[in-house]
């Protein structure tokens, strides 16, 4: 699995300081996707060192979320399953353009899950009817 890019967010998860990880590869092809570039195969590994190297990059951060990954649900939730461990302070949330929830995701290990893909008509983050 690779990731693009990150970027500290506000709105993503509720009440946090949130490190999103822009995962390539995505299958989801949502229409009016604001991130079609992610549908390629792009980017760099997103590993444990990855990650510890991200969090230490990011320091003030409440949060991490991951941004796709619908390719791949079971590492998802094996990296999911290592921050929950070793970073206890830390609310793990993932953005999914799925509509069900793959079996392979633990909820234990995540306080967010968003599931389902975008839908132009109802709107970004800031408007209430969002299903973003």
């Amino acid at each position: 699995m690779k990731y693009v890019d990150t970027k500290i967010v506000f709105q993503e998860l509720p009440n946090e300081i949130t490190l999103a990880i822009n995962i390539s590869g995505c299958p989801c092809a949502c229409i009016g996707c604001h991130s079609s570039y992610l549908s390629q195969d792009i980017g760099e590994s997103l590993t444990k060192e990855a990650l510890q190297q991200l969090i230490r990059k990011n320091k003030g951060i409440t949060a991490i979320s991951f941004m796709g990954g619908d390719a791949n649900p079971a590492y998802i939730n094996k990296l999911a399953e290592y921050l929950y461990h070793n970073y206890p302070n830390l609310k793990i949330g993932w953005y999914s353009g799925r509509d069900k929830l793959s079996e392979e995701i633990k909820l234990d290990f995540f306080h967010y899950i968003k599931l389902g893909p975008y839908i132009s008509s109802k709107g970004p983050l800031n408007n209430p009817n969002t299903n973003q």
